[in-house]
């Protein structure tokens, strides 16, 4: 490559990733805002929480449950061993709010390679209402998480009703730098994607789905083996030509990563599932990686006076979205993680092509083209050449 064709690389470079760092801000910046909500619509609801082991602050998200601003709901827990941890949590919230119809349901039969979604096929039978909300047991819910959700899923045109979330860090520097994944990332790319008009994601985090159109689609059987369970509800949903609905309320998600290695492996489950899902898309997701993009394209160029400008721009737009993300006196003194959490997005990014496998709640899986999992082999060598992370 002659010198000439590496700064017009460079140049290029520098010009997408500044350009979708002034982008990835806009769309945040102007995401709309959570405003007290007043439903048309109050149909009863049951939500389903699926449960495996009882973290730090298990007990405050499902609390979170128990305090919507809602008229009528069900909060069924889902468990597979009575001895498992989460049990005695869930006992001790139907002690302390035992006015709201709460159930734990224990029940160890596995319909898939998914456990998740085995549980949650568990649970389903004892759900009393028609409306259902999935949600992950790390969530933190705000008061008016399911008013939120009840007029997009009583439109008979809407198939999924999802939402944004941002991630809350535990003290230390791998859970830091784990939310800095979901909040400077992960997010602002739902939110540039959702301001070009696409809707074809669906997050764990909140799923909102009819008991009749799950039904319609298979229910949670048709998913069982598959890694990305929520983005298949909301991809069959749609091929019945129903919509998915992203609601304006932002849920809050714990982020507890207690090193490196636990970071790393929950961040390459996160990219291999997306490249698992959309291919092409993950292939193209390294233009959402501004800050070492353009930082690339100017060292490419050489460093020449506009790459340089472009440079200076994405950095201010870097700045401008984590501040965006977390109010300016909760953003400043993070400023120095910016650099360390996008040279270390962008290396994983970089290692999720190099194999289907991913680490899930201590058990390791291979991910099939398809989308679907299966416990990896012990002898790994066979399937690929990776070092344990």
């Amino acid at each position: 490559m002659n010198y000439s064709l590496e700064v017009l690389l460079g140049t290029l470079l520098a010009a997408l990733g500044m350009i979708y760092g002034l982008v990835a801000w806009y769309a945040v910046q102007t995401r709309k805002r959570n405003r007290p909500v007043a439903p048309i619509n109050a149909a009863p609801i049951t939500i389903l929480i699926p449960l495996c082991g009882a973290d730090s602050q298990l007990y405050e998200c499902l609390r979170s449950c128990c305090e919507q601003d809602y008229p009528t709901f069900q909060i069924l827990f889902g468990v597979r061993d009575e001895l498992d941890p989460a049990v005695a949590v869930a006992r001790r919230l139907q002690n302390d709010y035992p006015h709201i119809d709460m159930q734990v349901v224990i029940d160890q039969r596995q319909w898939g390679s998914n456990r998740k979604v085995s549980n949650l096929a568990n649970m389903l039978p004892h759900a009393r209402h028609e409306h259902l909300v999935i949600t992950d047991s790390d969530v933190r819910f705000k008061r008016e998480h399911l008013a939120s959700l009840i007029d997009p899923l009583c439109d008979p045109g809407v198939g999924v009703v999802t939402c944004a979330y941002r991630g809350i860090p535990r003290r230390g520097l791998w859970s830091l730098l784990g939310s800095t994944f979901i909040n400077d990332w992960f997010i602002p790319s739902v939110r540039v994607a959702a301001l070009t008009g696409s809707r074809e994601f669906a997050f764990g985090v909140t799923i909102g789905i009819r008991r009749h159109v799950l039904q319609s689609i298979g229910g949670f059987e048709s998913i069982a083996n598959q890694l990305a369970d929520d983005y298949r509800l909301g991809e069959l949903t749609r091929r019945f030509g129903l919509r998915t609905v992203l609601s304006d309320v932002v849920a809050d998600t714990c982020v507890d990563e207690r090193g490196v290695g636990e970071l790393i492996r929950h961040e390459l489950r996160w990219l291999r599932t997306i490249r698992a899902v959309r291919p092409w898309g993950y292939a193209f997701a390294g233009l959402t990686f501004s800050l070492p993009l353009t930082a690339l394209g100017a060292a490419l160029a050489g460093g020449t006076r506009p790459v340089l400008i472009m440079l200076a721009v994405a950095i201010a737009a870097r700045i401008m979205l984590h501040c965006a993300n977390r109010g300016l006196r909760h953003a400043l003194p993070l400023l120095w993680a910016i650099p360390l959490s996008d040279a270390l997005a962008f290396a994983l990014w970089c290692w999720g092509f190099l194999s289907r496998r991913v680490y899930w709640r201590q058990n390791r899986y291979w991910i099939a083209y398809d989308g679907s999992v299966q416990p990896a082999p012990f002898n790994e060598a066979q399937a690929v050449s990776e070092p344990v992370p």
